[in-house]
């Protein structure tokens, strides 16, 4: 795995609790959705802690999601540059400095994995949205930037979407 592959797989974590696991159903919903992007945009509203994707002007598929923490937040405009299945996952210089026990290498499918079963990797930086190993992390202030969302409901998304999909993320 490249660099900046394992970088942008890395920017989330669950301090203290990487193994924990609990089920948890998957929420989209089909909503009446207002602004002007296009059909098959991704919009994040962080201040929500949803993320849409838009499917036809004025409707879009909305999903619960975790986000950057206070301090951890961005806002901006990119694309999906990766699509990987249980991915591996290397914490990032700040996840190591804050949790230095954590292993260099968490493989992809184990337990301990904070992506989860899927992850989309977002170009210019080190996000990516993904699925989780702590499912009640969900509806949180939670992650070192990324956009976390239920197993079920990235596999979903996953489906929806391909390498080059427009990502916005707004503070709202």
């Amino acid at each position: 795995m490249s660099s900046k592959i394992a970088g942008a797989l890395a920017a989330t974590l669950i301090a203290g609790t990487l193994a924990a696991t609990t089920s948890a159903q998957a929420a989209p919903s089909i909503v009446n959705f207002r602004g002007d992007y296009a059909p098959g945009t991704i919009v994040v509203k962080t201040g929500e802690r949803k993320l849409y994707l838009v499917v036809e002007p004025g409707v879009a598929v909305r999903y619960p999601v975790g986000v950057g923490k206070p301090g951890k937040q961005w806002a901006g405009v990119t694309k999906i540059d990766g699509k990987y299945r249980q991915p591996a996952w290397s914490p990032p210089a700040d996840v190591k400095r804050d949790n230095p026990a954590i292993p260099d290498v968490i493989p992809g499918g184990s337990p301990a994995n904070p992506m989860g079963v899927a992850a989309m990797t977002l170009a210019g930086g080190e996000y990516a949205i993904h699925g989780t190993n702590v499912p009640k992390s969900i509806g949180g202030y939670v992650s070192y930037g990324c956009v976390r969302m239920y197993n079920e409901d990235i596999t979903d998304l996953f489906s929806r979407v391909s390498v080059g999909t427009q990502v916005v993320v707004t503070g709202r």
